[in-house]
């Protein structure tokens, strides 16, 4: 049983570094016969791991994170901001060929922008909706992209400007070292 599990391990993690290396090297995301082909496996197994393109491609998203970037954590608002800045910089040409919306967690924004209208830290006349879309903004890789111009700024400068627009839509009394709105 444990040889078995050990092997799909392996099968999964070949899968995602052919998809990975696919999708930084081609023009548009792979489709699942082309990284079948490159990981050695049959389409249905790809399909048995990941359930669709759109499975394959988050996944292949999710193992981009850097090692010691917090999983399932609530973030706050700043950590939301360094955390996707650090993940956006580990790969950046990766993130470039993927279609935005395969890196995108509308249900993050949505989380983060309800705990902080349930804690009176948005600014008033900020709608929830508001707040879900500044923080998929702000937290989305083009905005990186657009700021970081290649490692001409660093993460944590982009990180810091990042912060400085949310907060100014978000709520008054930003504060460099808070970074979290507050009311």
């Amino acid at each position: 049983m444990e040889d078995r599990a050990a092997r799909s391990a392996g099968t999964r993690r070949r899968i995602l570094a052919a998809a990975r290396e696919l999708v930084r090297t081609g023009a548009e995301p792979p489709t699942m016969g082309a990284v079948a082909a490159r990981a050695g496996v049959a389409r249905l197994t790809v399909y048995q791991h990941f359930h669709s393109h759109g499975g394959l491609l988050e996944a292949v998203v999710a193992s981009a994170r850097p090692a010691g970037e917090p999983a399932g954590e609530a973030p706050s608002l700043r950590m939301a901001i360094e955390s996707a800045c650090h993940r956006w910089a580990a790969d950046p040409i990766l993130f470039r060929r993927l279609p935005s919306t395969a890196a995108s967690d509308p249900d993050a924004a949505r989380d983060l922008a309800s705990r902080l209208a349930a804690e009176d830290r948005l600014r008033p006349g900020c709608s929830l909706r508001e707040a879900e879309d500044v923080i998929a903004l702000v937290t989305s890789f083009p905005a990186f992209d657009r700021l970081h111009h290649d490692g001409r700024r660093s993460p944590a400068a982009v990180a810091e400007i990042l912060g400085r627009m949310a907060a100014s839509v978000l709520a008054s009394g930003y504060s460099p070292t808070n970074s979290e709105p507050s009311a």
